[in-house]
């Protein structure tokens, strides 16, 4: 294809990468509509992808604007001004102000009656049917029953939860009333949860008190009972029914007088509520955040109503074209923002199929097996669950109808490139793959799937429309085809309004605007490709590894390492040589799978692919066998706080892992 050659909607040129995906010439999107409109309502012309994007973010004001016009979504009271003009990016500035909405009622606008809003999986043949007429009856049922409880806006309501569909109703109803919302998922421990729901003295608990994991039961009383002693301003406490609860059940509990079934709860709105959607000022809290807590007590982020709502759909519907037809699986917990981002699918109009279970054990194939029966089209899980079908090295595709598929999402950690091969090769041959990457920070996406550009293995297809993104080099200029720090150095709605307990923004200006004050440090070590514009991320900025002044990301090794048929798992990390000198050793530490031993024959062989694959520098001093790799409640490795370990330092928030025991592994290699 010469440089002359239309690309979808856009002059461009394919170069010369292996591209997994290559969209249609002919194929008409919503991201090529919003083009087209753009265009003719600011009189100019695109003449490729890269123009097109560069032209949204020096012209913020006007992009955001004209997608919360073509979405139409639902305000009750005008705007007089886009966004706050401030001195810097540093400044949170408030969006479409003098405006009011609800979230729920954008959710819950777009579905037909009889479509289906939420598919439940409980296995991968069993599953349950809501569809949005019975939505909007369950989301008026419990709303109306918390406003009966006086719960309204400046209220705060939990959800110590499974990723179910009352979950949904709950959050809905939340929302509904103008209340802000907060969750965790029931894989925490009692101390995680009231790290976090301790910071907004919830009015309102909802909650389960056993689960199903691996096909066995697990009961959650006991951390039930420390949460809500823990919550002094605990009104309500909503118990969701799940494997045959019944009230007498709730006698156990010390406060037991809070505590009222989910059905009884419901009951209390009377016959044939109303949905009444209380309507709120564009930055009000809709949702609070916390952060992975690894360094401290979790962050508490304030999300708003119409920031979330335009970022989400933005994404949505113009960086993955939903529409009423997709069905779309993405495995979440509600601990993560990814649950968030999946429910605001409901404004599309599509359906959303939740799982709760474990997606490899008992059936590694689950998964795939749900997208077959329910014929989804999207489907999404972190980096990790893609890299376990990788190694399995089964052929999917063969014992699975996957052909509705068009979109693959992949996200929490980088995907590997030998991942992108195996999911284009074994599952849908032509399939879009994702790499999205944001954070719980930004309750969306910096960068990820494009549907009018090609797929390049092991990078994200290019940044957001909206996103002024760069990475910096070490003098703070933008730098491509070298490795830099993540930037974001426009204004955009989904930034947190402010952190829970920092009066003064003094904790949010550390997080983000220490280093840089005019741009928006997200914390990931990236490279732009400037033949493709993708983006390959290299790890935690803070994880970078230091040989001799050369920075090298994590990713980079993992993606060597973790093609050995030995390796389960692994870690890198940077130890002082000694306490006085700061140079450091690169520590590899690696879990096997069942089996196997750390050979001689198999360290050299590790050396010798990091030395051939990537640079002398990527070869570590030492290599370990470890008998665990500790990660987050949200699925990422904590490579910082293995590094504490090793120094001898305190690890801070020990409850934010999801296996903290693993670190103990880690003591017998402390600088000494």
């Amino acid at each position: 294809m010469d440089s002359d050659s239309r690309v979808n909607g856009f002059n461009g040129k394919l170069h010369n990468h292996v591209e997994f995906y290559i969209p249609s010439e002919n194929q008409v999107n919503a991201e090529l509509r919003l083009k087209e409109v753009i265009e003719s309502k600011f009189h100019i012309k695109f003449t490729d992808y890269e123009e097109f994007y560069r032209w949204t973010c020096e012209n913020y004001e006007q992009f955001w604007e004209t997608v919360l016009i073509e979405t139409n979504i639902k305000l009750s009271s005008p705007y007089q001004k886009v966004v706050e003009k401030t001195p810097n990016i540093s400044v949170i500035p408030k969006w479409f102000v003098g405006s009011k909405l609800n979230y729920a009622e954008n959710c819950l606008k777009n579905g037909r009656d009889g479509h289906i809003a939420f598919v439940q999986a409980t296995t991968s043949e069993t599953f349950k049917f809501y569809d949005y007429a019975t939505l909007r009856r369950d989301v008026a049922q419990v709303s109306t029953s918390l406003r009966k409880n006086n719960v309204g806006p400046g209220d705060y309501v939990c959800g110590y939860l499974p990723n179910t569909y009352e979950t949904a109703v709950a959050m809905l109803a939340t929302a509904t009333v103008g209340a802000a919302w907060s969750s965790a998922s029931s894989d925490f421990g009692p101390d995680g949860v009231l790290d976090r729901f301790g910071q907004v003295k919830p009015k309102i608990l909802f909650t389960v008190i056993n689960i199903t994991y691996k096909q066995k039961r697990y009961s959650l009383a006991k951390n039930v009972n420390e949460i809500v002693q823990g919550l002094p301003d605990l009104e309500r406490v909503i118990i969701i029914p799940t494997n045959g609860v019944k009230e007498e059940d709730f006698n156990q509990f010390s406060s037991a007088d809070k505590f009222v079934s989910w059905d009884k709860f419901k009951l209390l709105a009377g016959p044939s509520p109303k949905l009444e959607f209380e309507q709120v000022p564009f930055h009000h809290p809709l949702f609070v955040m916390f952060s992975s807590g690894t360094t401290g007590i979790p962050k508490g982020m304030v999300h708003t109503v119409g920031g979330t709502l335009l970022k989400h759909v933005e994404e949505h519907i113009y960086q993955t074209d939903m529409k009423p037809s997709d069905r779309i699986l993405f495995y979440t917990t509600c601990g993560w923002m990814m649950w968030n981002w999946l429910m605001t699918v409901l404004f599309t109009g599509a359906t959303i199929i939740l799982y709760d279970e474990s997606p490899l054990e008992p059936d590694p194939h689950v998964l795939l097996k749900i997208c077959q029966n329910m014929k989804a089209t999207i489907f999404g899980a972190g980096a990790k669950l893609f890299d376990e079908y990788a190694k399995s090295d089964c052929d999917f595709k063969s014992l699975y109808d996957l052909k509705s598929l068009r979109l693959i999402l992949s996200t929490a950690s980088p995907l590997k490139p030998n991942t992108f091969e195996f999911l284009n090769a074994h599952i849908r041959p032509q399939v879009c793959i994702g790499s999205i990457c944001g954070g719980t920070d930004i309750i969306g996406c910096f960068m990820g799937a494009c549907m009018n550009l090609p797929v390049n293995a092991g990078e994200c297809q290019h940044f957001y429309l909206g996103m002024d993104m760069r990475a910096f080099n070490h003098q703070g200029k933008p730098t491509l085809d070298e490795q830099g720090e993540l930037v974001c150095l426009s204004p955009f709605p989904s930034m947190p309004s402010h952190f829970v307990n920092d009066p003064d923004g003094a904790k949010y200006r550390k997080a983000y605007f220490e280093k840089y004050e005019n741009a928006w440090t997200h914390g990931d070590y990236c490279l732009i490709n400037s033949k493709t514009m993708g983006i390959v991320i290299f790890g935690r900025s803070d994880a970078t590894l230091n040989r001799g002044g050369v920075r090298i990301g994590t990713a980079e090794i993992y993606n060597v390492v973790e093609n050995f048929q030995e390796v389960q798992d692994s870690l890198v990390v940077g130890q002082r040589v000694t306490i006085e000198d700061d140079n450091e050793n690169i520590l590899l530490f690696l879990k096997l799978k069942n089996g196997h031993t750390l050979t001689d024959d198999l360290v050299k062989r590790i050396k010798t692919a990091l030395r051939a694959r990537m640079s002398p520098r990527h070869v570590p001093n030492d290599i370990h066998c470890i008998a665990d790799i500790p990660y987050t409640n949200s699925g990422k490795k904590v490579e910082l706080a293995v590094k504490q370990v090793l120094h001898g330092l305190p690890v801070q928030n020990m409850n934010s892992l999801r296996n903290p025991e693993a670190l103990e592994c880690f003591i017998p290699y402390r600088l000494k």
